[in-house]
């Protein structure tokens, strides 16, 4: 057997290089390289070992290492988990950083590979710096953390335990149905160790995805549910985009007369055009959606994990008849709500189940309802978009701006607070992956990073990111970033002086405003923060505009702009789209002195009556 002798570190990077993908019969590299903030537990080892491959695995610098993990898993995702990124950080705070990116991945099910550093393996100098020690368990650091937000966790503690280590790693991260971060902490002795690794190992490999075929009798008894269904509805997830299942979606909606409703992650899979398309579903589903939803008698669950957003908190299919069809790579989700499950990749299960309903299409007078249902929405939600004078117009407001001025190829990148809302309603997406939401884990802090990775997926298109000032003030570090690699955002931040999405949410159950706007908190001084500055001194360009005119005015500039620009603008934090969407589950106190409270209470306990526990 051949063999080559490097160290653990140099043997890792090597590995990666080896490790393509096929996209449009291209080969390209599966890693598209490497996120890197080096401290003293990975400087020697991971170091040395990225300089060395440079020119073959890129290594880019950020300036946090949570928002370096969020760039990496926006990459991901706007490459539809077919290409992905590696982050190495040191030991310590560097490595626990990422332990929210790692929650985001996981809940989104996307692919990242985290390498942080760890203790010394021989223990010789413990406790090394920054190292955390259990009393009652020497075995124990800090990436111990990573374990329930890994998809697979190993410690390396000898240069040889790479080899299967990375064998398992790549199995996970290129797997439709276990997908999600891989998390190999490298104890920094080891790093600098060199085993005789067989050059078999650094071989190059093309992974393809792996698209899982119906089981014949599951797809006979999803078959004949849909042929006696005379109010059937398709939920289109994030499943439908991985699995590049759009023109299947489309055409079997458009074949078999089915109305659609979009998840947060699987908004974009059809046109907003698209005949089928009602818009989103849920807790921030569209009004035609939502009417749709709730009289289904079937529901088909294409690559939807089926959380409560998208279920009203299981209180939006209301047919006391109503079947779900879960349709998912995996089981875990393909059998939630007792659904009748299908295992199948999106794009191959909807092929099958076509074929296997043949000419069979709902009701004309289902598919008109549909169709009337779309144009009562979409007139609603332009009293909500449409330009204003106000001096303090609405999230709606921006988003008409921002839709106005954007181009079919533009991609609108957010993740939490009230905006994800009010995008998932009225965001008109034209493409696939025009619309890029983080609203599974909802963290606020990936907005600007990951608008970073989502550009350096796709730079041909133009990215928009939508961030409140609440989220540009958790993280905002990559905007530099993005300015030193050449990456231009236009990034448009809603000024509403504090959390004011949940204020709104506080009040909506009994409570005062308390603690979320700034002007409710315990201050001295309320704070005068000017964006437009800071955003400046970051080495973007920037603007701070009065009303809607001055926006559209600026986000014309911004697209002509050569670095990334970023244009602020004052919100009204009261005003939200109360057209659409549906009751969520958010429990309010059963005492309290506060009659306010107790209102709340007794909505929320008739509320409770609706929900469908187990079912």
């Amino acid at each position: 057997m051949s063999t080559i002798r490097l160290t653990m570190a140099q043997a890792v990077a090597r590995f990666l290089i080896a490790q393509k993908t096929e996209i449009d019969g291209e080969v390209l590299p599966l890693f598209a390289g490497v996120w890197a903030i080096f401290g003293h537990g990975n400087v020697a080892g991971m170091g040395e070992a990225l300089h060395g491959v440079r020119d073959k695995l890129p290594t880019y610098r950020a300036h946090n290492e949570q928002g370096m993990a969020h760039a990496a898993i926006a990459f991901a995702k706007a490459s539809r988990r077919r290409r992905m990124m590696a982050c190495t950080t040191s030991i310590g705070p560097g490595a626990t950083n990422m332990v929210t990116a790692a929650a985001v991945a996981h809940v989104n099910r996307l692919p990242v590979l985290l390498l942080p550093g760890d203790v010394f393996a021989n223990r010789r100098p413990d406790p090394v710096l920054q190292q955390i020690e259990n009393f009652a368990d020497g075995t124990v650091s800090a990436n111990d953390c990573f374990r329930p937000v890994s998809r697979y966790f190993d410690r390396i503690t000898r240069p040889e335990q790479i080899i299967p280590a990375l064998q398992r790693a790549m199995t996970v991260l290129t797997d439709p149905a276990e997908c999600g971060p891989v998390t190999l902490a490298l104890c920094q002795d080891t790093q600098a160790e060199a085993y005789d690794y067989p050059e078999s190992f650094f071989a190059e490999k093309i992974w393809t995805p792996r698209r899982i075929r119906p089981d014949e009798t599951e797809l006979a008894k999803a078959a004949e549910i849909i042929r006696n269904a005379k109010k059937p509805f398709i939920v289109a997830g994030g499943g439908v985009l991985y699995s590049g299942a759009e023109k299947a979606l489309a055409d079997f909606a458009a074949k078999h007369g089915l109305p659609v409703g979009e998840t947060q992650a699987g908004k974009s899979s059809l046109p907003h055009d698209n005949a089928a398309n009602l818009g989103s579903i849920g807790v921030t589903g569209t009004g035609a959606a939502n009417a749709m939803a709730e009289d289904a008698d079937v529901v088909i669950a294409v690559g939807t994990r089926l959380q409560d957003f998208t279920t009203g908190s299981w209180a939006l299919f209301k047919n006391p008849n109503r079947c779900i069809i879960g349709l998912n790579v995996q089981p875990f989700d393909a059998t939630k709500h007792n659904a009748q499950a299908l295992v199948a990749d999106a794009k191959v299960g909807l092929q099958e189940l076509d074929a296997a309903l043949g000419a069979w299409k709902a009701p004309d007078a289902w598919t008109a309802k549909a169709k009337d249902e779309k144009a009562r929405w979409f007139k609603e939600s332009a009293r909500y978009t449409d330009p204003t004078n106000a001096e303090l117009p609405s999230d709606a407001q921006v988003i008409g701006a921002v839709q106005r001025n954007a181009s079919p190829t533009d991609v609108v990148v957010c993740a939490a607070g009230g905006l994800p809302g009010e995008l998932h309603k009225h965001w008109r997406a034209s493409q696939a992956g025009g619309y890029h939401m983080e609203y599974g884990y909802s963290c606020m802090g990936y907005e600007i990073a990951g608008g970073l990775g989502v550009k350096m997926a796709d730079p041909s298109r133009e990215v928009i990111v939508m961030v409140g000032d609440g989220s540009y003030l958790m993280m905002n570090s990559e905007l530099a970033t993005s300015v030193m690699l050449g990456h231009k955002l236009t990034v448009v931040l809603l000024d509403n002086r504090g959390y004011g999405c949940i204020n709104r949410l506080q009040r909506a159950t009994g409570s005062e405003s308390f603690n979320n706007l700034l002007q409710h908190t315990r201050h001295v001084t309320l704070p005068d923060i000017d964006f437009a500055a800071h955003a400046a001194s970051l080495g973007a360009q920037t603007v701070k505009v009065k009303g809607i005119g001055e926006l559209e005015d600026a986000l014309k500039k911004a697209r002509g702009a050569e670095r990334s620009t970023v244009i602020v603008i004052d919100t009204d934090p009261l005003i939200s789209t109360d057209a659409g969407g549906h009751w969520w589950d958010v429990a309010v106190p059963e005492v309290s002195v506060r009659s306010q409270v107790n209102d709340a209470r007794k909505n929320y306990e008739n509320a409770l009556a609706s929900q469908r526990v187990g079912d």
